[in-house]
């Protein structure tokens, strides 16, 4: 598996390295190495076409989910919804799986006919959790499994893979009926010292999923089975960097900001596992991986990014680190004398709605790129992004740990985090993947988990 270097967060970080040093060092990595930027004018920097044929039932069911997501109101407020991108693809994959019968089963082994067709599995299996998750959306849901089964030859194979994918779905949504999502997320109260988080402005309202480290993992034995070590002491030189580098690139009308930065820390603004589930598709599509490869290839993507939210909400609700807004705005009394306070600094972006340590960005953009870089054999591809939230704008990169670098960068940008938050984002981001790569949905003739 390969282990990120963490290149983009090693500058400004050594013992002193503070001030005007660090935002040097910043915008000389943005004038140097940063991926290749076109607009929707352009073509993507040598980036691979994919192939002419339609998507297969992964790729399509995944893409519904995340119209679903996208959808005003459709995700319930409480419930994170890596937890729908996991279930789902977990039960895409055993139901195809247990047909294709060329790796480990997640959850269970449904000793499904060989012949059985696998594309009517997956899009069984795919219908039934989205259908429970969404019952507000079963119409346009029902109208996409026919369009889905409309593409399978009717038959035996067709009758039995419905069948697979149906008995797939109920054993995960069993599975997970009881995992601890429906909890009433526990009221927060805030610390006194410096260095505990407070609300937030604009609107100084309570944090969200505060009962998400008490969800139960999907493959992880426990929320904080790889907890990072505490934030840096007010005092360091580590905390002192990074203070002075988000208090100048991350300030709303900063001066050292470039505007590609800029478009960075707007680019990134969207869900950040949105992102990764898209790059998985151009990925797969480029390589032409099959429909058994989808299956295992999200699969292990989704249940890392929901694992990754289970801990990075572990972390942050166990040191509830403050944010930079509040850091910045009470300096004055944060027992360091090279912090500089500003009771006036606004970010460029609102301030997410939780603690600051670690960031969620560089935890779920570190996994995501582990699990495709494993997956597909190495770091090394050429692929473009797309935002949601800044439609007309194209990035293109040449490697996974390009675009999580990038990502995991914006929140400074945007004035969202400080950059130890990313260099221990990254790391746990890491962690969980290699773990779940090395220990689940393993090819037969490997240890089981």
């Amino acid at each position: 598996m390969k282990h990120f270097s963490l290149r983009l967060f090693a500058f400004g970080m050594a013992l002193g390295a503070v001030g005007a040093a660090v935002v040097l060092a910043a915008n000389a990595y943005a004038r140097t190495a940063r991926p290749t930027r076109v607009t929707s004018m352009d073509a993507p920097p040598s980036v691979t076409a994919p192939p002419a044929t339609s998507p297969d039932q992964v790729i399509q069911w995944n893409r519904i989910l995340l119209g679903i997501l996208r959808t005003p109101g459709a995700q319930p407020a409480t419930v994170h919804p890596t937890r729908s991108m996991a279930i789902l693809h977990a039960a895409v994959y055993d139901a195809v799986n247990a047909i294709a019968k060329t790796n480990a089963s997640y959850l269970v082994d449904l000793g499904a006919p060989r012949h059985a067709s696998e594309p009517a599995a997956a899009a069984a299996a795919a219908h039934a959790v989205l259908v429970r998750l969404y019952p507000a959306q079963a119409a346009a849901l029902d109208a996409d499994l026919a369009v889905s089964l409309s593409q399978v030859p009717d038959g035996r194979a067709k009758d039995q893979g419905i069948r697979v994918g149906e008995e797939a779905a109920a054993a995960i949504l069993t599975l997970r009926s009881d995992d601890g999502s429906t909890a009433t997320p526990i009221p927060f109260v805030p610390g006194t010292n410096p260095g505990d988080y407070q609300l937030t402005p604009p609107g100084f309202v309570q944090p969200v999923f505060t009962h998400w480290p008490f969800v139960q993992p999907f493959a992880l034995r426990s929320a904080n089975q790889f907890r990072p070590a505490p934030p840096p002491a007010l005092t360091s030189p580590t905390y002192t960097a990074s203070f002075n580098e988000v208090k100048s690139l991350g300030l709303a009308s900063s001066a050292t900001r470039s505007a590609d930065q800029t478009q960075i820390a707007r680019f990134w603004a969207a869900p950040i596992q949105n992102y990764w589930n898209e790059i998985a598709q151009t990925a797969a599509l480029a390589h032409g991986t099959t429909l058994v490869q989808n299956a295992r290839l999200f699969a292990l993507l989704d249940l890392t990014l929901a694992d990754s939210v289970i801990a990075f909400y572990d972390a942050k609700y166990t040191y509830h680190f403050w944010r930079p807004i509040t850091a910045i705005r009470a300096a004055a009394n944060d027992g360091n004398p090279a912090t500089a306070g500003d009771p006036n600094w606004t970010p460029l972006a609102t301030t997410a709605l939780d603690p600051s340590y670690p960031g969620a960005h560089a935890v779920v953009s570190a996994a995501g790129a582990d699990v495709l870089s494993t997956f597909f054999g190495g770091d090394s591809e050429n692929f473009a992004v797309t935002s949601e939230v800044l439609p007309g704008v194209v990035r293109g990169f040449t490697s996974f740990s390009a675009a999580a670098d990038e990502a995991s960068l914006s929140r400074i940008y945007a004035g969202q985090h400080f950059r130890f938050d990313l260099v221990a984002g990254q790391r746990l981001g890491t962690q969980v993947a290699d773990y779940v790569v090395r220990n689940f949905l393993l090819p037969h003739g490997q240890d089981d988990r």
